[in-house]
């Protein structure tokens, strides 16, 4: 007879939850990834704006052109300070699907565990019921003998 365990769909229920929270961590990793690489790709802007700058200041252009970079380079500096922002809820976003995982982890476990001890208790319960017949076998042999 081969072991059933009563609470196999709970089991099952609670590896499935782990494993969307492991995705769902995944997924919040490749965001925080996406959004610091925006912030790479907005202050290599900025280091560009930046020469940009100074190359015409030494080009003696005009002053319009100066303010128009001027105001970039504002506009460069607020997205780089929304950017920060959007890493920061990103990171926090994160952590907080770390800890779920660690939940969800921590209870399959606690399942798996019980499974295992339920698991071992058949199997005790089985040795036992096989020694039993071996000796009720053995009885009957002895007593056929002594006849």
């Amino acid at each position: 007879m081969k072991f059933r365990y009563v609470y196999q769909k709970v089991v099952d229920l609670k590896s499935n939850q782990k494993t969307q929270a492991e995705w769902m961590l995944s997924a919040a990793v490749g965001q925080l990834q996406a959004e610091q690489r925006s912030l790479e790709l907005l202050e290599e802007d900025k280091v560009r704006t930046f020469a940009a700058i100074q190359s015409a200041m030494e080009n003696k252009a005009s002053m319009i052109k100066l303010q128009e970079l001027q105001l970039y380079m504002d506009y460069l500096e607020n997205c780089i300070e929304s950017k920060l922002g959007d890493i920061r809820r990103a990171e926090a976003n994160v952590e907080k699907k770390k800890a779920v995982l660690n939940g969800k982890m921590l209870d399959e476990k606690v399942w798996l565990k019980a499974k295992e001890k339920a698991k071992h208790k058949y199997q005790h319960e089985m040795l036992l019921r096989e020694q039993n017949e071996l000796d009720e076998i053995a009885t009957v042999r002895f007593a056929m003998k002594a006849r």
